[in-house]
């Protein structure tokens, strides 16, 4: 293969690959255009901002399944990841560490309900990488270190207001057991690889951008944005990667399922 094919080859695995890559993050895109959409309302609309938001993800999370872009399992295990991620926004809002604009009937807790579909929205990228790039993975640790990892990361989320930060912990056993896990896909054919940690850091570091373009779009404010927009701090791709473990657990659970429901075979994994 001369060394112009070799050129030609990688270019058209970039340009497939960010095609797929676009296709997975419709989601995440559709929440982010609604964001934008829904901070022009005029004067004298007559929903409050959180209620037209609800009602857009809503639409778009229909919509969605009536074109089959998004099945009902993968719906299901993303309103779990949405449960959880409302379940930490309100704890978080209480506390102090961001705030929402608290207008509208569709609010709980000083939360607005469709900040779920936000955190939905990384696991609906997920769901879809996975089906559209035929993943596999090699080399990862056994489920129940697994779930204590992705537990122990969700819970520090909590208990940190309360005693010592174990982040940083958490994320050191989290790089040990997934020190040698690779995550095999499918690109025009080929089967590639790349190591699950720098997954997980990427994922993460495109979440930490999407926050930023959601706090400039005014749809919740830090502390220290409160006299004028400023960048998300960094340590928040961190804490964004490690809730990636958390959909991630979460997607990989649901396609083990239907791996083995096609098969036949009983989920005997521990």
């Amino acid at each position: 293969m001369t060394r112009g094919s070799r050129c030609h080859g990688a270019g058209a695995l970039l340009l497939e690959f960010v095609r797929i890559q676009a296709l997975c993050c419709l989601f995440a895109v559709l929440v982010v255009g609604l964001l934008a959409l829904s901070d022009r309302l005029p004067p004298g609309f007559p929903l409050a901002r959180a209620d037209a938001m609800l009602l857009g993800v809503l639409l778009v999370q229909a919509g969605l399944l009536l074109t089959r872009f998004e099945t009902a399992r993968e719906a299901a295990a993303l309103g779990l990841f949405h449960l959880l991620g409302f379940t930490l926004e309100v704890f978080k809002v209480r506390h102090g560490s961001w705030s929402y604009d608290a207008a509208g009937l569709s609010v709980v807790g000083g939360v607005p309900l469709y900040a779920g579909f936000m955190y939905a929205s990384v696991g609906s990228y997920m769901a879809q990488a996975w089906r559209r790039l035929d993943l596999a993975l090699h080399g990862a640790p056994p489920l129940w270190a697994q779930v204590a990892l992705a537990g122990a990361a969700y819970l520090n989320f909590f208990t940190h207001h309360y005693g010592p930060d174990l982040r940083w912990v958490i994320s050191a056993l989290l790089a040990l057991a997934y020190a040698r896990t690779r995550v095999e896909f499918t690109l025009l054919g080929r089967r590639l690889q790349m190591p699950l940690l720098a997954s997980f850091g990427l994922i993460g570091l495109a979440v930490w951008a999407a926050e930023n373009l959601g706090t400039l779009l005014g749809a919740w404010v830090y502390p220290h944005q409160r006299g004028g927009w400023q960048p998300v701090e960094w340590n928040k791709w961190l804490a964004w990667t490690l809730m990636v473990v958390v959909a991630f657990l979460i997607v990989s659970s649901l396609k083990r399922m239907e791996a083995r429901l096609a098969s036949g075979l009983p989920d005997t994994d521990t």
